[in-house]
């Protein structure tokens, strides 16, 4: 078990470009996931994430039953080919900071999705263990320049007192 194949998850389901906004969080409620291959047709052309319908969605004040994924999906996106070894695979989403990567074979079509929890599961802990430990870095923000009305939560008058 060292190559992708071996332990990626088969039969993912998809969205196109043309599906509306509000079917594409309706999907990822049915399968709590929080992203979604895009594809036209079995090609891989993106990705749509919960991050990506909240922030670019509702940002832009885009309509849920209007709006396409066209409009708001991560076109360049991070992959991996079902015949690549798994170390090189963890390496990626470490470099990458991400959690999950789209298995695509050499025309590009999409054939599974490859998880942390799929390597943890199936090829051990070590190698998941290790690209989680370098994927969640923890975040310290600067919030020294936020309002003194969010108090030490947001880095205001009681923080600058300490």
């Amino acid at each position: 078990m060292n190559q992708v194949s071996d332990v990626m998850t088969r039969g993912v389901r998809t969205l196109n470009p043309e599906n509306r906004l509000r079917e594409a969080a309706q999907a990822m409620e049915a399968l709590a996931v929080g992203s979604l291959p895009v594809c036209q047709g079995e090609r891989l052309v993106g990705v749509l994430t919960d991050r990506d319908l909240v922030v670019r969605g509702m940002a832009q004040g885009l309509q849920a039953d209007e709006a396409m994924v066209l409009e708001v999906m991560s076109p360049d996106v991070q992959r991996c080919y079902e015949n690549q070894s798994l170390e090189e695979a963890a390496q990626q989403m470490r470099d990458g900071q991400v959690r999950r990567l789209p298995v695509v074979d050499a025309e590009r079509r999409l054939v599974g999705m490859l998880s942390l929890g799929d390597i943890a599961a199936k090829a051990g802990a070590d190698e998941a263990g290790q690209a989680l430990q370098d994927i969640s870095q923890p975040a310290r923000p600067d919030r020294s320049g936020l309002s003194q009305a969010s108090g030490s939560a947001g880095g205001g008058q009681d923080a600058a007192r300490r």
